[in-house]
């Protein structure tokens, strides 16, 4: 039986890889996130770049990969580069509807890749400066999407979600489902699926 090998070192996608109770080893290759395309597309460009350079080192595992851009009004906003970016970024947030994008790519041992993409709508309540600088002093925001991170304490900001709430943290569960099953992979083997 081939194992799973989640491309990824978020704390966050593994433990959500745990709770469906599926075994898995991290390995995570450096790639140029570099993307000049839409959150949309670039999620799904961005989670296929990651799943193939591991794919090249464990060629006969099942590779899963993700990756997540939150979009307000069109304008991505990955991982704010300091605190100043954190800052810009939460304010434009704040009392507003924005768009968190998850892109989930699984690659079977045969080589072929399952990719798909998933959106959830977040509406956040208004900020204050206090709060955002705050959150920002906490050092949470600085290596997450949009500078904000749901299962933490900006989850306290979110007013609503229209969507799924393991895409927001960045990984759609009934994704990986779909796209574990449709790649071949034993997964009634693991979670009683």
């Amino acid at each position: 039986m081939s194992g799973l090998i989640l491309a990824s070192r978020s704390p966050r996608r593994c433990e959500l890889l745990r709770r469906a109770g599926i075994p898995f080893t991290v390995y995570s290759a450096d790639i140029d996130e570099s993307c000049s395309l839409p959150a949309p597309e670039a999620v799904c460009e961005l989670s296929l770049r990651k799943g193939l350079a591991v794919s090249r080192v464990y060629p006969d595992s099942y590779i899963l990969s993700a990756d997540t851009l939150v979009s307000l009004d069109g304008e991505t906003l990955g991982k704010p580069a300091d605190s100043r970016d954190a800052y810009r970024m939460l304010r434009m947030l704040s009392g507003r509807t924005h768009q968190v994008y998850t892109g989930v790519t699984v690659i079977a041992p045969s080589g072929k890749a399952f990719t798909g993409s998933d959106r959830t709508d977040v509406v956040f309540a208004d900020l204050t400066d206090r709060e955002i600088n705050d959150y920002i002093d906490s050092g949470e925001p600085m290596d997450k999407a949009g500078s904000y991170a749901l299962q933490g304490r900006a989850g306290l900001w979110v007013r609503r979600l229209e969507g799924s709430d393991s895409s927001v943290i960045g990984l759609p569960l009934y994704m990986v489902r779909d796209l574990l099953l449709r790649s071949g992979f034993p997964l009634t083997a693991y979670a009683g699926t």
